[in-house]
């Protein structure tokens, strides 16, 4: 099992930026996807899940801001975010599951200033 994130960088408040997440070595369309983040000097925290079925789930701080999807042509998790602020500077994981998470990516740095 791979699950390579890409897309992060600088931006400022209130842009808009999409990290991916591309996965292998098992069937992507059989699995939920989340994205968990971890900001500065805190814990990690789960930021949203996609379930097999397509189903989205958000945390309350990005609920509306943020949209999760699942490419299955390419097994490939989309994290879209708009509105962004400061406090949504982290470090963005890719984690293969909906509710627990069994592998993890090598992660990807998100910063807004």
């Amino acid at each position: 099992v791979q699950l390579v994130e890409s897309g992060g960088d600088l931006v400022q408040p209130g842009g808009s930026l999409t990290i991916s997440c591309v996965a292998s070595g098992f069937p992507f369309s059989s699995y939920g996807m989340s994205w968990v983040r971890q900001p500065p000097g805190k814990e990690r925290e789960w930021v949203s899940s996609i379930f097999f079925d397509g189903t989205p789930m958000y945390a309350d701080s990005v609920e509306g801001r943020f949209t999760i999807s699942k490419d299955k042509a390419t097994d490939t998790v989309h994290l879209r975010m708009n509105s962004l602020k400061s406090e949504d500077t982290a470090l963005y994981y890719c984690a293969r599951g909906g509710w627990w998470y069994d592998y993890w990516g090598q992660v990807t740095q998100v910063t807004v200033s």
